[in-house]
């Protein structure tokens, strides 16, 4: 009997717990779906405002990422303040969880730190391509954690921050123009004067290819089985991979229809006789 009555007690306490806390728990559901959709209309404001600015687009992509995030955690505070947490409790819970949260993403702290030494410093911006941690990309989109790029085949690479911000970073974009180089092998007998004259040729042909500074061409090297000329020549950024692919094929067709002759690795066997 005594244990009914007690089973009674907590039931009917429960019971009175639910109904005293009812309004507080609806009142906060309520203000988690209104913070929700403000911060939802607030980020639409913000992305709008930002599209009839011209600011660059990496500190536009990362100030959006920080005010969603700061937005979501003020309305996380007022949520649990709403529950009943006094705000010294909450302020100690957080303080605890933060330095628990801080040690255990020491990484993710690290990237938040590279992104903001990227967005100060600007070694690049989006739409410049870069090799950065052995990825070759266009910068697609720069968050407060990482850096998204976007790789000749398409792919999205995902580059921590932090590991950029601490790294070496090729910027091809940095200059308005870009020195090639490429490095083609002739024949000991080939006419090496002939062979310079078609590559210079090639390069006055090439509208992409500017003809200042002057493209020149000299020997590089005096290989085993070659001789190795280098072709160096300047191009737009925009036009740069147009004009190095034109040289690259009209150096097989114009030397093969000179008879200038591109050796490669050639393997002869000969047969012993018994």
């Amino acid at each position: 009997m005594n244990q009914i009555t007690d089973y009674k007690e907590h039931a009917d306490k429960a019971i009175d717990w639910i109904w005293n806390a009812l309004p507080n728990l609806l009142l906060a559901l309520f203000i988690l779906i209104v913070g929700l959709y403000v911060i939802r209309f607030i980020n639409k404001l913000v992305r709008k405002f930002f599209l009839k600015k011209d600011y660059d687009l990496a500190l536009e992509s990362f100030l959006q990422s920080f005010i969603s995030i700061a937005l979501k955690i003020v309305l996380f505070v007022l949520v649990i303040t709403q529950l009943g947490v006094q705000t010294t409790s909450l302020a100690a819970i957080l303080g605890a969880a933060g330095l628990a949260i801080g040690l255990a993403l020491q990484g993710s702290l690290s990237n938040f730190a590279g992104g903001v030494l990227i967005l100060l410093f600007k070694p690049f911006k989006v739409g410049d391509f870069i090799s950065a941690q052995g990825v070759d990309g266009t910068v697609k989109e720069i968050t407060i954690f990482t850096t998204k790029l976007t790789t000749f085949g398409n792919q999205l690479a995902i580059v921590p921050n932090g590991k950029l911000s601490n790294d070496n970073i090729i910027n091809y974009n940095a200059q308005d123009t870009r020195r090639d180089k490429i490095d083609v092998g002739i024949g000991y007998g080939s006419n090496i004067k002939k062979a310079k004259d078609i590559l210079l040729k090639i390069c006055d042909d090439c509208e992409n290819i500017l003809k200042e500074p002057v493209p020149e061409v000299y020997v590089g090297e005096l290989a085993d089985s070659s001789v190795n000329l280098t072709l160096r020549f300047w191009a737009n950024n925009g036009v740069f991979w147009a004009a190095h692919f034109f040289v690259m094929e009209e150096i097989k067709h114009r030397f093969d229809a000179e008879g200038i002759e591109i050796p490669f690795p050639q393997r002869v066997l000969h047969q012993l006789k018994s």
